[in-house]
């Protein structure tokens, strides 16, 4: 099998660590250049970091001495890699910028980033949901005039608690949906030692969060038209979406009609059977069942269930009719692995399986 050397930009942040995580002994992926920010560059990663790395695991070894590089230097950083994933930390309008100088550099992008996801011409992937989108890239190569260089983003990473669980009903006609989402403190990049007052708190608010959880998924139910994505016009989404005193996990709270009902247990069993495209190709961060479903009332649980499958399944239960609603349920997923840097790496697979990288 083929490896691809890769690189990270934004290496340093909580995202970039994870990412760094995950591809130390990938089966596919090499680290052969990390970047970061003018403040880290030229310094080692174990000396960038410092007492910064906040993950569990330790930092790989194969990093530590790998020398940061400025991520600004496009062409020099792209030289080192078949492809980057990007997680920087900037202004959306310089997000926008950096990447599509790596895109027409000849470097692809998995960006982990806002910035583009509703750029018409860059697909915004679920990689078991919407694989199709990827074929808009031709489209967005021409735009940019590159013949490998493109932008792919994954979502936002509370959609990834609820969205997996709606698409495959998509049969039925799902209609209207209200989520209120429940979003641990590493989505802001914090843990409860750099952000003590979330100890014991919830704060009934996150900025652009409940925009993003009511429209990104009308693109993900999009589709390709002239060589854009048309986001859907239909469910309509309402979302509240709240930081609560959980390191890890993104719960969501569901409530959803459709146009055609489907019976509860037509639910459960579309959910429990359900596969995709990373099944299909059985790529290496792939869990074997995309959607867990729980009987027990006090089920899924985010101390339990959040690290499933390699933190790469979401879970759900709790599915039952609603007086306002058809169905309410509730699902979870880990949001720094299926929610950020996992879901970018399987992308990624997916991207070189299928013959875009």
């Amino acid at each position: 099998m083929k490896k691809w050397n890769v690189g990270i930009l934004g290496c340093t942040g909580m995202v970039g660590q994870r990412f760094a995580s995950l591809l130390e002994n990938h089966p596919w992926f090499n680290v052969t250049v990390l970047a970061a920010s003018p403040r880290s560059a030229g310094k080692t990663y174990e000396e960038a970091l410092g007492k910064r790395w906040v993950l569990d695991s330790p930092m790989p070894e194969s990093m530590k001495n790998l020398i940061v590089m400025d991520a600004s230097m496009v062409n020099k950083v792209a030289a080192l890699a078949d492809f980057v994933f990007c997680a920087v930390d900037m202004k959306k309008e310089e997000i926008r910028a950096l990447e599509e100088a790596y895109a027409r550099a000849e470097c692809p992008v998995i960006s982990n980033n806002s910035a583009n996801r509703f750029t018409p011409d860059i697909p915004m992937v679920i990689p078991e949901l919407n694989s199709e989108h990827l074929a808009v890239i031709p489209y967005q190569r021409n735009r940019l005039g590159t013949k490998r260089g493109f932008i792919a983003v994954k979502s936002n990473c509370s959609l990834q608690s609820y969205v997996p669980a709606l698409y495959p009903l998509s049969k039925f006609g799902v209609s209207k949906v209200l989520v209120c989402t429940y979003q641990a403190i590493s989505g802001a990049g914090k843990t409860f030692e750099s952000w003590p007052e979330m100890n014991d708190n919830i704060i009934p608010y996150i900025g652009g969060e409940e925009e993003k959880s009511e429209q990104e998924p009308l693109k993900i139910w999009g589709k390709i038209q002239n060589g854009e994505i048309i986001p859907a016009s239909s469910p309509s989404f309402t979302a509240q979406c709240l930081r609560v005193p959980l390191s890890n996990g993104h719960f969501a709270a569901v409530y959803c009609s459709f146009d055609k009902k489907p019976l509860k247990e037509e639910i459960i069993d579309i959910w429990r059977n359900f596969s995709g495209r990373p099944q299909q190709l059985n790529l290496p961060s792939t869990p074997k069942h995309f959607l867990h479903y729980y009987n027990e009332d006090n089920m899924p649980q985010a101390l339990l269930c959040r690290n499933l499958e390699g933190g790469m399944a979401v879970s759900l239960g709790r599915l039952r009719e609603d007086t306002q609603y058809d169905y309410k349920f509730v699902g979870l997923s880990h949001n720094t692995l299926r929610g950020a840097a996992g879901g970018g790496v399987l992308l990624a697979e997916m991207l070189c399986a299928e013959g875009y990288i």
